[in-house]
Formats: C-alpha cells, sequence, structure tokens
C-alpha cells in the first residue's frame, strides 16, 4: 500500500486489519476531497487518529465558532487507530515511580485516576455520538502461568495497595479464580484490573471523523504534511495556515523533516481467528470480554470481539533502519506463525480453527517510554504522543488537554498533570538507535526463555527495564 498520496474509495482499505475489514459501509464511503488551495484556519491538526481526532472534538464543541483544519496522508483512522488490539484501557506507558519522580506522588495517582476516568469518557461520547464501536467494559485479565509471574503479579497488586489503589482498582484473583474468567493453560493466578473496555478501534476512529465533520471541521484526506513550521502545515497540494498547529502524527512523526529522532516507529503485530463456535467459547471464557494479556517480558494482547473471535496480538517485528516505515513491514510471516504458536498455547481449542486476517502496523515510541502531550506557546505548535501501543485511551486524555491548551483554559485540572509539556530526550542517531531497539526486543525475547528454564528471574529483564518505563 502506498503512503505516497491520495487514494480511491476508501474500501480499498479494508485489507489494513480486521477491523478495518468488518467496517460497515456506511462508516468508509468514498475518500475525501485532498486539500486544493492554500487555507487560513484557527487550528490546523496534522493526522486524522485518535489524537487528532479528539482534539477536534473537543475544540469544535467548546468553541464551534473555530475554525478547524485536519489533514492527513492517507485517510481518516489508517494507522494505529485503526489497527490496534481493541484496548480502550487506563494504561501509561512509564510507571508510576517515574512519573513520580519527574513530578510528585500527587501527581502521579492523579494522572491515573484521570485514566481511569477517561475509560468512561469515551464509552460516554460513543453513546452520545450514536457510536456502535461493540463497546464492553470487561476489565483486564493478566494471566500468571508461571510460578515467577505469579510472584510479580502479587507484587503489582501490592504495589497497587502502597499507591493508594484498592480492589476496585486491582486486584489479585488465585488459579481457580482466574480459570473462572479465562480458560487459558497453565494458570497460576494473576492480576485483574476493571479499568478496561474491548472495543472495535476502526469503528471509533471512522466514527468519530464523522463525528467532527458534523460539527465543521474539515478533513483533507490524501493531504500529506510536508512540513510543520510556526502557523504553517505545507502539503503538496497548498498551504495551511493557523495560529495553532498540532502534531498528532504517533508512529509517522519520523517522516517529517526535523522529527526524525522525535519517536521511534515499532512494529506491533496481530492475528485474528474465524468466529468460534459456542463450545469453544465454553472452554475459553472470556464472557465479559475481558481484555487479556500474560505476564512475560514480551507483551502480548488480546481480546474476545463482539463477532466471537480471538484477535491476538504481540511485540517481537524489529524496528527498521532509520525509522523507515513501508507496507510490507506490517506483514513478517516469521512474527505470525510466532503469535499462532502462542495463542494455541494459551487455548488449544483454537488449533483447528482458521486465521482469517493477518495484519500489522506502527506505534510511536519515545526515548523514555514517557508520553507526552504540550503546547509551544511561542511557536504555537502542539504535540501528543509517544503512546507505546496505550494510546486509546490517552489520545482522549491527549485532545481533551489540548484542547485546553489552545482555549488558554489556566483553571482546568488536566493542563497541570504532569505529562504535559514533558520533553522526552531524542533518540540517538543511526546505527545506534537501530542496535538499541532491536537490542532491547532481543533480551525481553531471551528473558522469557531464561525464566522459562530456570525458573528464576531473568537479570537482563530487570536491568533493560531501567532504560524504559520503569
Amino acid at each position: 500500500m502506498s503512503l505516497d498520496g491520495p487514494r480511491g474509495p476508501a474500501a480499498e482499505y479494508r485489507s489494513l486489519s480486521l477491523w478495518w475489514d468488518t467496517l460497515p459501509g456506511t462508516l468508509l464511503g468514498e475518500q475525501r476531497a485532498p486539500l486544493s488551495s492554500d487555507v487560513d484556519v484557527d487550528v490546523a491538526i496534522v493526522g486524522a487518529g485518535y489524537t487528532g481526532l479528539w482534539t477536534a472534538y473537543y475544540l469544535a464543541n467548546a468553541d464551534p465558532g473555530l475554525r478547524i483544519a485536519v489533514v492527513e496522508r492517507e485517510t481518516a483512522g489508517f494507522g494505529a487507530s485503526g489497527r490496534n488490539g481493541g484496548w480502550c484501557s487506563s494504561l501509561f506507558p512509564a510507571s508510576w515511580g517515574k512519573v513520580a519522580r519527574s513530578s510528585s506522588r500527587g501527581s502521579a495517582v492523579r494522572l491515573q485516576r484521570v485514566l481511569f476516568s477517561t475509560v468512561d469518557e469515551i464509552g460516554k461520547v460513543a453513546a452520545d455520538e450514536g457510536l456502535d464501536v461493540h463497546w464492553s467494559k470487561g476489565g483486564t485479565v493478566s494471566i500468571a502461568r508461571t510460578p515467577l509471574q505469579a510472584e510479580r503479579a502479587r507484587a503489582e497488586v501490592q504495589e497497587a495497595r502502597e499507591w493508594g489503589f484498592g480492589p476496585e482498582d486491582y486486584s489479585w484473583l488465585s488459579a481457580s479464580e482466574m480459570s473462572e474468567r479465562v480458560g487459558a493453560t497453565n494458570v497460576h493466578g494473576g492480576m485483574y484490573s476493571p479499568h478496561t473496555a474491548a472495543i472495535h478501534p476502526a469503528r471509533l476512529a471512522r466514527g468519530l471523523a464523522q463525528a467532527v465533520e458534523r460539527r465543521g471541521v474539515r478533513i483533507y484526506e490524501g493531504t500529506p504534511a510536508t512540513s510543520i513550521e510556526p502557523g504553517v502545515v505545507r502539503t503538496p497540494f497548498g498551504v495551511v495556515r493557523a495560529e495553532r498547529v498540532i502534531r498528532a502524527t504517533e508512529g509517522y512523526t519520523a517522516a517529517l523533516p526535523g522529527l526524525k529522532r522525535t519517536l521511534a516507529p515499532v512494529y506491533s503485530l496481530m492475528l485474528a481467528t474465524e468466529p468460534l463456535p459456542s463450545g469453544v467459547w465454553d472452554s475459553i471464557g472470556l464472557r465479559g470480554r475481558e481484555t487479556f494479556n500474560d505476564g512475560r517480558h514480551l507483551i502480548i494482547y488480546g481480546q474476545r470481539t463482539a463477532d466471537d473471535r480471538l484477535a491476538f496480538g504481540g511485540r517481537g517485528a524489529p524496528y527498521h533502519f532509520r525509522s523507515t516505515i513501508r507496507p510490507e513491514f506490517d506483514r513478517v510471516p516469521a512474527v505470525f506463525g510466532e503469535l499462532r504458536r502462542v495463542l494455541i498455547e494459551l487455548f488449544p481449542h483454537v488449533a483447528d480453527y482458521a486465521i482469517t486476517h493477518t495484519w500489522g502496523g506502527v506505534l510511536g515510541v519515545p526515548r523514555d517510554w514517557f508520553a507526552s502531550v504540550g503546547l509551544d506557546p511561542v511557536t504555537g505548535i502542539g504535540w501528543a504522543g509517544g503512546y507505546v501501543g496505550d494510546g486509546v485511551g490517552t489520545s482522549n486524555l491527549a485532545g481533551r488537554t489540548l484542547a485546553d491548551l489552545i482555549l488558554g483554559r489556566r483553571d482546568s485540572d488536566l493542563v497541570t498533570l504532569p505529562w504535559v509539556n514533558h520533553h522526552s530526550p531524542q533518540w540517538e542517531p543511526e546505527p545506534f538507535r537501530f542496535l538499541g531497539v532491536n537490542t532491547g526486543l532481543r533480551v525481553m525475547t531471551s528473558a522469557d526463555r531464561v525464566e522459562a528454564r530456570s525458573g528464576r528471574p531473568a537479570r537482563r529483564a530487570r536491568v533493560f527495564g531501567r532504560f524504559v518505563g520503569e
């Protein structure tokens, strides 16, 4: 799939993911027209994913008279917003301790509690706007499948207590309690949090695009931004001039001039089964459509979809030299093969059922694994991102925060959260960036092998943790 110019009907994007392939026709339609001439607006937003669309949504609601334009290289929801695992969660990539070290303990707790409420805010907007996003707030089960993983899960629950979070936020489940929720193999217990909803992510992205258009926001698709400058977004088809310019480009940020080392585009890949019969689901469980993962170091994630598939993904695809993004990087047969192996290891009942969809996409990783949102009052340029795969929920908080920053709402509780105006360090230049990111992926993979073999914590995972979100 080309990233270089306008496309035809939006239906041509169905191959991007299971989510795109199962969109109703009312959310597809023809691709919106590209920019055709210079335009002057109050706020220009680059990127029609969740971050850009949420920002436009809250701005347009707050001030219907604002002139807002969104420019998008492909089509609304093309990137991670239409390809992710469908976890609308309260996760933040940096740990509470790391956030507290940059601000205070109270600020770290406040950020987490705002993220809890953000999940419900997204559900409320979807209901208010009539968006059928297959919403199911069943929470997340983090399965401990070895005694060592169980030990870590217990420690996480204890840490949550020490930070003031109660069993209504994070709770330990015994092996029998966990098995009641999810029929995975080798269950030793694990942790449960109710602060996650399973959704159909492309339905949210495409529906949100229509919602902002109903409020008068203009979305120009097939319109790549070639540069972002104070007061100006340049494209091949014209210039967008605005007092405020917002960069909402996440994993694609490195393609913009001067931003090559801002976020590393790292791939996450997914697959989905055919719809599974009720007898299989009797064994697997997930009756509340809980999202699930387990205690390994190299992240996996999954959900039971509204049409009874298992959608399952994980990290493991390599970072590509010079932050290169290409369509073929979405499709790595070896990674899909490993994902299928792990899925069958977790749920042997799915072995006889077809994998109908495989896909992937990039997520944005800052050097310190610390997502951020901000607005430079001097240049008028704002940004949000670096979600490290936790962007479905966090992007909504980013959009609300950017709206308050743009509107100058100094009394807003959101603009004083500790991620606001955080500046992550730049990634190293190549080849050090390439070596560092891919070494990290190998470290986590090997740590899982070491722990499976020895039953003891892998020191290498603890050491690497100092360089990421811990």
